[in-house]
């Protein structure tokens, strides 16, 4: 009875003198051996009879212990409650006392259960205690169909640990967060919205006045209209439910994921909770399932940056990086570069933080860092599986680059990604991350730097004649570039007045050449690595977002931005 429940007991036992203190110390030394709850221990050594506890737990806490439960219950009641609400908080309605709707409970010592049921259900509620036992046997008489995800089950939850888990949901049937319609039915508006809008994060903020959802659309912020600020728990309890996530734990920050369908297309979504001030701050990643089928020729290269790319991953041994900062879509490239190298005669192995899409035919590991498998581990067990291409998910220190490098070394081509603001910028990091120059040298093939930069809405792009403080901010000769036409969007109903539809990729690729390598061995600094790149043809970012603007394709504000 009560299992995980013994603090709470121990505190009603001590304060109400419900037993002598002997007693107590006897229990607290005992029922753990035996393998029992304290509250179990108590009556079997019947220091109390269940009637007597149950009755002392529900004044403890200001709830009602009825004499007798109802053999038959309505069907009306019984739908007072969804089945996924029943199973997930262990509750039952039992009765309906004007506008107050009875509950069960299994586990009454649940923190703020009284508060959570009365908004999630959105009616006055009032929680009785009964034998644990006798409501979970009336949730699996009344509610048997019903399948939840095994971190949802209550403590005392009778659904058999072999049920299976949740992982996709649709429009029509996602089932409640034990809410009323309208929180359902918000939340899927709001995830149907975001996926409309080709919108690449959600974020649910809580503030002392206000519930905040945003939505990033094209790496710009933009918010909607607000919910009721009371519909904030039990929207975030919605969303966790989806993820499978422990929706009694607020206090520690949490990850998981669920999929979507909207109609015939999937959406996976990727959910991180994160303890506030002021309640749980949500934001959900939106994962394009398309871009798992994406071709390298599909990322935007250009012609001939695309031809030498296509060569350099081909090579049995090296390592390629790919840099830029979060939402630049390196991951994107990355699964590009695997999928043009995707056959079967070729075994390929990636250790990712988290995994972002599932790809046929590849050997994806999540990064695991509370059983201790971290990406350097993963690193040296891959090698004693054979494979022919391995992908790092990021390189985040020196022994996880160490083990990268000695991959590329023993006859494996490595990719990865690394945070730098350019091509150049990756070869000082590795150096940092303590690398040795010769090894570097020696190992990497090329790096890929890359942004995401806003493309002008065709339907409201207007031409204009840059002036000389344009010019001078991208650096360009006034007296040459003087009368070029630069391009904007004035905004309209296509693009939502922002003058911006989707998002295009400009990007910096530098080729490891016998004079970097060289420079890289002599210890150079980064000002030198970056003059001999440009020295043997390297674009730059900016020279690359200048072309882009010159074709109409971005403004001159996106360049500015993000180069």
């Amino acid at each position: 009875m009560f299992e995980g429940s013994d603090q709470a007991i121990y505190q009603l036992l001590a304060t109400r003198r419900l037993i002598s203190p002997t007693a107590l110390t006897a229990a607290c030394a005992e029922h753990e051996g035996a393998g029992q709850s304290l509250a179990a221990w108590v009556l079997l050594q019947r220091f109390l009879t269940p009637a007597e506890l149950l009755a002392s737990v529900a004044d403890s806490l200001g709830f009602h212990y009825p004499a007798t439960v109802p053999a038959i219950l309505s069907p009306e009641l019984v739908a007072r409650v969804p089945s996924h609400l029943a199973h997930t908080y262990g509750i039952m309605p039992i009765a309906e006392e004007g506008s107050v709707l009875a509950l069960l409970v299994a586990d009454p010592f649940i923190p703020s259960l009284l508060d959570e049921l009365t908004l999630a259900l959105g009616c006055a509620v009032c929680c009785w205690v009964a034998e644990p036992s006798l409501v979970r046997g009336l949730i699996a008489e009344h509610y048997p169909d019903i399948i939840i995800p095994e971190d949802h089950r209550s403590r005392h939850s009778s659904t058999p640990a072999s049920s299976p888990v949740v992982t996709a949901i649709t429009g029509g049937e996602m089932g409640p967060t034990g809410g009323t319609p309208s929180v359902v039915h918000f939340v899927d508006l709001v995830l149907t919205q975001a996926i409309r809008d080709h919108a690449s994060d959600i974020h649910f903020e809580p503030f002392e006045q206000d519930f905040k959802i945003r939505y990033r659309i094209d790496g710009v912020l933009y918010e909607m209209s607000p919910p009721p600020s009371h519909l904030a728990l039990p929207i975030i309890s919605r969303l966790k439910i989806l993820a499978n996530l422990n929706i009694t734990e607020r206090r520690l920050p949490q990850d998981g994921r669920f999929n979507f369908h909207r109609g015939a297309q999937l959406v996976d979504f990727r959910v991180s909770t994160l303890p506030t001030q002021f309640g749980e701050s949500v934001v959900l990643r939106i994962l394009d399932q398309s871009a798992v089928g994406l071709e390298l020729g599909q990322l935007g290269l250009p012609v001939l940056l695309l031809q030498e790319m296509s060569n350099l991953i081909r090579r049995p041994t090296g390592m390629l990086i790919v840099t830029g900062p979060t939402g630049s879509g390196k991951t994107t490239t990355l699964y590009s570069c695997l999928q043009a190298l995707n056959t079967v005669a070729v075994k390929m192995l990636t250790v990712e933080d988290p995994i972002e899409y599932n790809i046929d035919g590849i050997m994806q590991v999540p990064v695991n860092l509370a059983a201790g498998l971290t990406f350097d581990r993963a690193m040296r067990t891959f090698l004693r599986h054979d494979p022919d291409i391995v992908m790092v998910g990021e390189i985040r220190d020196h022994a996880t680059a160490h083990m990268a490098m000695q991959a590329s070394l023993t006859g494996h081509f490595v990719l990865s990604t690394l945070h730098t603001n350019d091509a150049p910028g990756a070869l000082t990091r590795l150096v940092e991350m303590g690398i040795e120059p010769f090894l570097l040298a020696s190992t990497l093939a090329g790096v890929l730097a890359q942004r995401l930069v806003r493309r002008i809405c065709p339907a409201c792009r207007t031409a204009f004649t840059p002036s000389a403080a344009d010019l001078q901010q991208l650096m360009l000769n006034a007296a040459e570039w003087q009368g070029r036409p630069f391009y904007h969007g004035r905004g309209c109903a296509a693009c939502h007045q922002t003058g911006y539809q989707g998002r295009l990729g400009i990007f910096e690729f530098m080729s490891l050449t016998e004079p970097l390598r060289d420079l890289i061995v002599q210890g150079a600094a980064l000002g030198q690595l970056r003059q001999q790149a440009v020295a043997q043809g390297m674009i730059t970012l900016r020279a690359a977002g200048v072309e882009a603007i010159l074709a109409g394709q971005t403004s001159l504000a996106e360049v500015m931005r993000y180069t």
